[in-house]
């Protein structure tokens, strides 16, 4: 038996697919992206137990080739237009609905042809919208309000995820993710707005100065590797009590302490003030308090393993070994 994963040369896909090899599964990996040099890089020997298909989630052909050449038992379905940004969601909103939320009942009207398992969708944090309190934790109980169409399909393939597996009799989780870094982060043509840790440990490794940062506010950033590693716990578990969790490491951190922890790291980093007359644009956006992670150390005993200090020093090891420093 095997275990679908679609988006699985992407950012978290290539993650999900890594850690589930490394548990012994056979993987098909799906995505509209052949796998390049830096996917091969990353896989490493799990390479030899991932199967690649290129292909679009809205070819219901290239899901049946899948199907009838492979027993699966578990999709895990991470292929998603992430869009932070107005003007991509103006300029590009049929897309986004089209892979967003078509695309999700493609997958899981596959899981119900199949009868698989168990089905494992990917959402975001973006579900629960803008925080009405930058220290406010989100919790799974917490009613959401997403406010832009990624959000809202993020929100709407939840709900179409749990009823299908009701109506269809197969398990099902969805996972709120929260910000990842980490290894395999890069511009795609459905991911173009990377995190604040991909372009400061780029620029330091490129020998940049970074402009200083002085906002007030941050993020749960999760490195990605124990965002894998969760997906992961969810799929092989024996029993789910819950159809919804989080995956965080349930603390907020501002971009000035990120900065700090890498000028302590890695002595070359370079801190510059901002010398410009124009107001500093923030890559996040308005945002939100952390998540909170104890549903699913209650549930299944997980824990993340990196701190910002740990991921931030395996991030910049990798981007080094594998050579990407853009």
């Amino acid at each position: 038996m095997a275990t679908l994963v679609t988006g699985g040369t992407g950012f978290v896909g290539a993650n999900i697919v890594k850690e589930l090899a490394r548990r012994g599964h056979d993987v098909i990996s799906l995505d509209v992206m052949p796998p390049d040099g830096l996917a091969r890089h990353f896989l490493g020997h799990r390479y030899t137990n991932v199967t690649f298909y290129t292909g679009d989630i809205l070819d219901p052909q290239r899901l049946d080739a899948i199907r009838a050449s492979h027993s699966i038992d578990k999709i895990v379905h991470a292929a998603v237009f992430t869009v932070n940004r107005t003007d991509r969601e103006t300029a590009r909103s049929k897309e986004i609905l089209d892979i967003n939320l078509t695309g999700t009942g493609n997958l899981l009207e596959l899981a119900r042809e199949i009868g698989v398992q168990r089905f494992v969708y990917i959402s975001s944090g973006a579900a629960y919208g803008l925080c009405r309190d930058p220290d406010q934790t989100y919790n799974e109980d917490d009613h959401p309000q997403p406010a832009n169409l990624y959000g809202i399909t993020k929100l709407a393939s939840e709900q179409l995820t749990q009823r299908y597996g009701h109506l269809h009799g197969f398990s099902t989780a969805s996972l709120r993710v929260s910000t990842p870094y980490g290894p395999m982060e890069r511009i795609t043509g459905h991911r173009d707005n990377m995190s604040t840790p991909y372009q400061w440990t780029g620029a330091m490794l490129r020998g940049e100065p970074i402009t200083r940062d002085t906002t007030d506010y941050g993020r749960d950033y999760t490195y990605v590797l124990d965002t894998g590693s969760a997906i992961a716990a969810v799929v092989d578990a024996e029993e789910l009590p819950h159809h919804l969790y989080n995956i965080t490491n349930g603390v907020s951190v501002t971009g000035a302490q990120i900065q700090i922890t890498l000028a302590e790291l890695f002595p070359e980093t370079r801190i510059v003030e901002d010398t410009s007359t124009e107001p500093a644009e923030s890559s996040l956006g308005p945002t939100r308090g952390p998540l909170s992670g104890y549903r699913l150390w209650h549930d299944l005993g997980w824990v993340p393993q990196y701190d910002l200090a740990a991921g931030l020093t395996d991030y910049v090891r990798w981007r080094q070994e594998s050579g990407f420093l853009d």
